[in-house]
């Protein structure tokens, strides 16, 4: 049994749902790679439409990410942006 969803699966998956917040729930998910329990804490101050950009406050303190494009490392609250290379 894999382990992972395949975009096409995800597809899928967001046009079965029925109502605008769970499309955006299943999209969030898989786009930010975030835990239910993140996404569930966003607020809307998290978002900033204008740079494109979401702040993840990740629940689990002994996490520890890096970029894979810069290997600059992530602690505590990361800021995502899917198409934005931060340097």
């Amino acid at each position: 049994m894999k382990a992972y969803v395949e975009p096409e699966e995800m597809a899928l998956m967001e046009e079965a749902t029925t109502n605008l917040r769970d499309r955006l729930l299943v999209h969030i998910l898989f786009r930010l790679g975030c835990r239910v329990s993140e996404a569930l804490a966003l607020k809307v101050e998290d978002v900033d439409f204008v740079q494109g950009m979401v702040t993840i406050e990740h629940l689990k303190s002994r996490l520890k990410l890096s970029c894979p494009k810069c290997g600059q490392g992530w602690a505590g609250a990361i800021l995502f942006a899917p198409d934005v290379v931060q340097r």
